[in-house]
């Protein structure tokens, strides 16, 4: 009997397009690169993409609460993509506390983004594929916990209740898209990290490796009186009924996003003399240094396929990987591409269901070197480096153009391994290695 080929994954890709804000500015990754006048789509269309995680954000559309959104860029773009028979994943809000009107700790929030979202399907009722919300968790540990965004909260409490704000905010939109296109798609994005630990900092690694799910956990209707995380919960003072709710309107994700990252896996010590100081931080209890992972001998982080395989065995739901980026050389990027892609197939062999991996920030990017605060705004290449005001490509472009053919699979210098592969990775300096949050 002859053995069924497993179908290799997808290639999708997708733009860089925070709008984040930072006291009273607001960043627009898109408006930063000229995008509005040059959107490059027809140069992204070559990349011969599947899927395309593309922006309609909130902020950008309707910019004041009493005024109908204005679609008239958005339309031009999606269409040019329903011609080229690409699908458009259209995403909301992307780092964002949404326009000046609001923010994560307005009561307000979920509904403000539905009644927008409503709107978004409307207008374009033929779209499938929605992120309302793009990492919420992320997005309420740099906005809450770290303080590093708006609100610039630093206390568990508002990190918690910034994340409910948006996971309700998520619910309530896919509610009102689902009145317009029942068949529409939650594709819900989040990082993908795991952390490591000293024997005595076993507690935090235990806690944080808990708090990684809640944003699955909460939207498929897991978070209940025993999940570990409930006390905590408890503890913050957050109501009850803010936890029900979800139990009441679970809305699990057609498709789980995962987006992994070089630093994702983390490290924690408390001998923090060993690591650099923007690395020092603590609980309230103790003082430790937060490292990536791959940058320590001793965490022997385990690596994507293990995390997304334990992905896959928590929830058994449809995945993609939905970021793939690197900010370093050439080579490097097209080895980081090629390594997370020959995961994604090795997993996918396993009887892993994961339809694609996804090239990330194609038209680069901007502010990332340090977490969009504003302190550098340094430009990062993509599948197409853009920084002149053209889109040229890249080596990792031309790489992608040629996924799946022999071309790519010989292409030498994608056969090398990359510096996370090698015994020295404590002394190489990549660009990509962010402080520490």
């Amino acid at each position: 009997m002859e053995i069924e080929k497993i179908k290799p994954p997808e290639l999708w890709a997708g733009i860089e397009c925070s709008i984040n804000r930072v006291n009273d500015r607001f960043t627009d990754q898109l408006d930063l690169g000229n995008l509005y006048s040059n959107d490059f789509l027809e140069e992204v269309f070559t990349l011969n993409i599947k899927k395309l995680r593309f922006p309609v954000l909130w902020e950008k559309h309707q910019p004041f609460k009493h005024q109908p959104a204005d679609f008239g860029w958005a339309d031009k773009q999606l269409t040019k993509m329903k011609a080229a028979g690409i699908d458009p994943i259209v995403g909301l809000l992307h780092h964002g506390s949404g326009p000046a009107y609001t923010h994560l700790q307005d009561e307000c929030f979920p509904e403000l983004l539905a009644s927008y979202a409503s709107q978004v399907a409307t207008a374009f009722p033929w779209i499938n594929f929605y992120t309302p919300v793009n990492e919420p968790l992320t997005t309420a540990r740099f906005s809450g916990l770290y303080g590093l965004w708006y609100p610039h909260k630093t206390n568990d409490a508002a990190f918690i209740k910034m994340l409910l704000v948006q996971l309700k905010a998520t619910v309530l939109s896919m509610q009102a898209i689902r009145k317009i296109n029942p068949a529409a798609v939650l594709v819900q994005t989040e990082d993908l990290g795991k952390t490591y630990s000293t024997p005595l900092l076993s507690y935090q690694a235990n806690f944080e490796n808990n708090r990684r799910w809640l944003s699955y956990d909460i939207l498929c209707g897991r978070f209940n009186e025993q999940h570990p995380l409930w006390d905590y919960f408890g503890r913050l003072g957050i109501e009850p009924a803010s936890m029900y709710f979800f139990l009441n309107n679970p809305c699990p994700p057609g498709i789980i996003g995962i987006n992994y990252y070089v630093t994702s896996e983390r490290y924690i010590d408390e001998n923090m003399l060993s690591y650099p100081a923007h690395t020092h931080g603590g609980n309230g209890i103790h003082s430790y240094a937060d490292m990536e992972a791959v940058r320590v001998p001793a965490a022997k982080p385990d690596g994507p396929a293990v995390l997304i395989k334990e992905v896959w065995n928590r929830y058994k739901i449809p995945m993609a990987v939905t970021e793939v980026h690197l900010h370093c050389s050439r080579e490097e990027q097209i080895r980081w591409f090629k390594f997370m892609h020959d995961v994604v197939l090795n997993l996918k062999q396993q009887q892993v269901n994961i339809l694609a991996v996804t090239a990330w920030a194609v038209l680069g990017s901007r502010g990332w070197s340090s977490l969009l605060t504003g302190q550098t705004m340094e430009y990062e290449t993509g599948a197409f480096d853009t920084s002149a005001g053209y889109p040229r490509l890249t080596a990792l472009g031309r790489h992608l153009q040629n996924f799946g053919t022999s071309v790519q699979e010989h292409q030498p210098l994608s056969l090398l391994a990359g510096w996370w592969q090698k015994n020295d990775t404590g002394t190489q300096l990549c660009k990509n290695i962010l402080p520490a949050a």
